[in-house]
């Protein structure tokens, strides 16, 4: 079979510059056989882009707060934050295909993520590592707060999977990752007399 296209056609130079109009608007949903209603698809969209948005929120709190890291136990929070972020996103990751396997739209753009955000912005600059600590705290509980609520309606709505994934994941993780810094603000003293 021989190819119809000019030499120019067969070029590799890429086609640049394109512009495309929107094939699908933010919150809504395209029919998927998932097996699930278009309003539990619809709701559990919702539902899991807020989370993604906080979360994305979160992962980045906790990146900026291991750059940040002073005193003495600089070393294994700096870590503990990385770890922390590492998990975080590969949280966000799966909360957006859980979004995209719903027929939805995940929140993605950084510029929107931040306008639908309801984690407080932090300081431009440094906070001392007690507050930076709090501060992911309540990012956490908040995320946590609406997890619990989503996870439970998830499961109402028969959609066994953004159930499983809020359970499983965001929370699992989510009170983990909340234990851990909460124990680095306990007034213990660091030599006993």
């Amino acid at each position: 079979m021989t190819s119809t296209r000019t030499p120019e056609q067969h070029s590799s130079q890429p086609w640049l510059h394109q512009k495309g109009s929107e094939i699908q608007r933010f919150g809504t949903v395209r029919q998927f056989p998932v097996g699930l209603s278009h309003d539990a698809r619809m709701y559990s969209c919702q539902r899991l882009n807020q989370v993604l948005a906080d979360t994305q929120i979160l992962h980045a709190l906790y990146k900026k707060h291991h750059w940040l890291m002073r005193g003495h136990t600089f070393y294994q929070l700096h870590l503990l934050m990385d770890k922390h972020a590492g998990e975080q996103a590969g949280m966000v990751d799966s909360l957006a295909e859980r979004v995209q396997t719903l027929g939805g739209v995940a929140v993605g753009d950084p510029r929107h993520v931040a306008e639908i955000t309801r984690v407080p912005r932090p300081p431009d600059g440094a906070e001392e590592v007690p507050a930076m600590l709090s501060r992911l705290l309540e990012a956490h509980e908040l995320i946590l707060v609406d997890a619990h609520e989503a996870a439970r309606k998830a499961d109402e709505a028969g959609d066994d999977g953004t159930n499983d994934l809020l359970v499983s994941d965001v929370i699992r993780t989510g009170e983990m990752q909340a234990w851990f810094l909460a124990e680095h603000l306990v007034d213990t003293p660091l030599v006993r007399a």
